[in-house]
């Protein structure tokens, strides 16, 4: 049996977040707000009944699957490859900061997959990293599974999933925080089926 299905979570509101700060790999928490997103998404995701859930190393995104081990007691995967993006020098800067540093280097970084902030990944390279973890899901035979990890690395991933030209990614706008995205196998590759999902409340 092959993965027919994958839920790509972004995490839960974070204090970087809520300061509109590049975060990146620094470890920020989820602030109460993202706790109460992180719960309603659960209450949603577990209608799924995932075989395995994984997440990122990072706080944010272990608090936020923290909430649907809490709503179906399976256990948690953590592994760093499904970090977000390394933002180097930009991480802990304001988006303000950034762009008085660096004029337009925000709308070059969204627009080309191939472009790292100074010091930092491309989108092309964490999607890569992040690919390794779904082909070794996929060749271990479980039938479906949920990803809790980062904005970045989904707008990555699932273009790259979806097989499409990396000159197209920036199609794949941001995603909202304790957002999911959903894809399920179509013969050989993969078909979108959400992109973008919130819990209804």
């Amino acid at each position: 049996m092959s993965l027919e299905r994958l839920v790509l979570w972004r995490h839960g509101e974070s204090d970087y977040n809520a300061a509109r700060r590049m975060q990146g790999q620094f470890d920020s928490r989820l602030t109460a707000t993202g706790l109460g997103q992180a719960r309603r998404a659960a209450r949603s995701l577990a209608g799924l009944k995932p075989e395995v859930l994984m997440t990122s190393d990072l706080s944010r995104a272990g608090d936020t699957a923290a909430a649907l081990v809490a709503e179906t007691g399976m256990p948690l995967r953590v592994d760093k490859r499904l970090r977000e993006t390394h933002l180097g020098t930009w991480q802990g800067l304001t988006h303000a900061e950034v762009e008085a540093l660096w004029p337009g280097c925000i709308l070059a970084w969204r627009g080309n997959p191939e472009w790292a902030p100074p010091g930092g990944e491309t989108k092309v390279e964490v999607a890569g990293r992040a690919a390794h973890v779904v082909a070794e899901l996929d060749a271990a035979g479980h039938s479906s599974a949920v990803l809790c990890t980062h904005g970045g690395l989904i707008a990555g991933l699932t273009p790259l999933l979806l097989g499409l030209p990396v000159s197209g990614w920036s199609v794949f706008g941001g995603m909202g925080n304790c957002h999911w995205t959903v894809l399920v196998r179509s013969g050989s590759g993969w078909r979108l089926f959400s992109y973008n999902t919130a819990a209804v409340v």
